[in-house]
């Protein structure tokens, strides 16, 4: 989108940060000792412009975030009218990516929201959509002969929702990042971050100045921003991502007519449980409950193996119930992290005593899919422009005591 005072260009961010050359994106860069001059400074994954900065702390591509694998949803059905209104532009900058680079970053298959009838979100959903195109069970059953209804519950179809192919889209904006002038300096971490006019960012390399901040820095937000004065509730959580095999080969690959789906209102599953055709590995497809287990990032990996997996139980139920084609055990086990807020929307928004810095976190497992168009409102606040959207259920001041002792 051309910045109408600098007229340079911005690109999105991920997991969802965007600057151009008057910003400043720090993540924690590998570079010699000394003071380093930059517009822009961010923390986290990103694309931008001349002069900025990105400084991830792991070495690229990594897995210890929430923005790896090979495959996330991307719908227009939202039940929160504040999402649904974003996602038209977010189609349209993603296929915008896909054409500027000539990559195939997403396959439409279609999705569908099961639920009962009346169900609330259900219906905010079906509003979302603008039509009205809701499967009974016979009716999807004849759709997509892999899904079975239960007794009175219905489906909504998304006809717009697909698959976008993460590792991929990943890769696809940090070589545009670079192509555009961007600096991205991944396996440096950052160990101080001091406020002012000019913000200073110590890492493990080097000492970085900048005139703006963006933090971006997902399940590790609530530990920078702590020492920025801030007290965030942001909760990282340890999910499993369960592949299960089909019976039948070949009945759920992404080749056949099997969409995405996602559960709303069902009493076994509060959370809701999603899933995805067969993408990362042949014959096996991706079905996960939407929660997870309370996490330190840096001690992810320590969960004892005999620890209970309560939502295998939920998974596995839910599987003999409504997808009889797929053995009942998950075949291949991966984990990821969601950093979640209370209300599970996103955090975006200046720092309540520095308005230099810029705050993007709580993504709450459903940022991915929104993330160019996350980028361009880290983007605007950053510039001190005019969000594009209505910004009241992304402020920080929403939750009460955030506010920490002064600095």
């Amino acid at each position: 989108t051309p910045c109408p005072q600098h007229q340079a260009s911005r690109f999105p961010l991920f997991p969802g940060a965007v600057a151009d050359r008057t910003g400043c994106v720090l993540c924690p860069l590998p570079h010699g000792a000394g003071a380093h001059e930059a517009d822009g400074v961010e923390g986290g994954g990103v694309c931008g412009h001349p002069h900025v900065l990105s400084a991830p702390q792991f070495l690229l591509p990594h897995s210890r975030g929430s923005s790896h694998g090979q495959s996330r949803i991307i719908r227009s059905a939202y039940p929160q009218e504040y999402y649904s209104r974003m996602m038209p532009e977010s189609f349209r900058l993603w296929q915008q990516l896909e054409a500027e680079t000539g990559t195939t970053l997403y396959r439409q298959t279609g999705l569908v929201v099961l639920g009962p009838p009346g169900e609330p979100e259900l219906e905010a959903c079906r509003r979302s959509l603008g039509v009205d195109e809701v499967l009974d069970a016979a009716a999807l059953a004849q759709r997509f002969p892999g899904f079975r209804l239960q007794a009175g519950q219905v489906a909504v179809l998304d006809s717009t929702a697909g698959v976008l192919f993460a590792d991929r889209a990943l890769r696809t904006v940090q070589e545009v990042f670079r192509r555009h002038g961007g600096t991205l300096r991944d396996g440096e971490k950052v160990l101080r971050i001091e406020p002012g006019a000019t913000v200073t960012v110590t890492t493990t390399s080097g000492v970085y100045k900048a005139p703006r901040l963006i933090i971006t820095a997902g399940a590790w937000t609530g530990a920078f921003v702590e020492q920025l004065g801030l007290r965030l509730p942001l909760q990282p959580l340890r999910i499993d991502v369960c592949y299960w095999r089909e019976k039948q080969p070949g009945s759920a690959s992404l080749g056949s007519v099997s969409p995405c789906f996602l559960t709303l209102g069902l009493s076994q599953a509060p959370h809701g449980i999603y899933g995805l055709p067969s993408i990362e590995y042949p014959g096996l497809m991706k079905v996960c409950h939407h929660h997870g287990s309370p996490t330190d990032p840096e001690k992810r990996d320590q969960a004892p193996s005999s620890a209970p997996r309560p939502d295998i139980a939920i998974l596995s139920s839910f599987i003999s119930s409504y997808l009889p084609g797929l053995e009942t055990q998950p075949a291949v086990m991966e984990t990821c992290l969601y950093t979640n807020t209370p209300d599970e929307d996103f955090i975006l928004d200046r720092h309540p005593k520095f308005s230099n810095i810029v705050i993007g976190a709580g993504f709450s497992g459903h940022g991915f899919k929104l993330a160019p168009v996350v980028g361009k409102l880290l983007c605007e606040l950053s510039l001190g422009e005019e969000p594009s959207y209505n910004m009241a259920h992304f402020t920080i001041t929403r939750f009460p005591g955030v506010l920490g002792a002064a600095l």
